[in-house]
């Protein structure tokens, strides 16, 4: 079994029941959910001018490597009726692998540990909430640390 950490967020709808609704598939077609974070209330990341998001951090134990992860989880966002046509617009439910072990992956379709995590305060608070001793494999710092460091200057609330 390998462990993963998962972000989740959600800006349209019943955001926490999307959420809900999420973390069952993910138990069903990904594997055990260990922990959750609390729920974080956010501004949207990257556009101004959408709704605010909640989000949440997952800890994962799975038996799937890392691309087949990612595939189930599209699958769940897709038949949770995410529909792709801009990045960073509005969406259902988005799912993300933020960390895969200490694994460093570089592909067309995935990267890991996520791309900029760093630079966001709605992944870094319930990450930190969640494993803030998790040694960033790229960076080399502890999630509190990055915590600290993060000058993303949005809005974040725990609900």
């Amino acid at each position: 079994m390998h462990i993963c950490y998962l972000s989740l967020g959600s800006n349209l709808g019943k955001k926490q029941a999307n959420l809900e609704l999420a973390l069952q598939e993910i138990k069903k077609d990904v594997g055990e959910v260990l922990r959750i974070s609390s729920i974080y209330e956010t501004e949207a990341w990257g556009i101004a001018s959408q709704d605010h998001y909640f989000n949440i951090v997952a800890e994962v134990s799975t038996p799937f490597f890392p691309l087949a992860v990612i595939t189930k989880l599209l699958a769940i966002e897709t038949r949770l009726g995410r529909i792709r046509n801009k990045k960073w617009e509005s969406r259902i439910i988005d799912i993300d692998i933020i960390f895969y072990e200490n694994y460093l992956i570089t592909t067309d379709n995935l990267t890991i540990p996520h791309p900029f995590l760093e630079k966001r305060s709605f992944v870094l608070e319930p990450l930190n909430e969640l494993n803030p001793d998790f040694i960033h494999p790229r960076l080399r710092k502890s999630i509190f640390q990055l915590s600290t460091e993060c000058t993303d200057s949005s809005w974040i609330k725990r609900k």
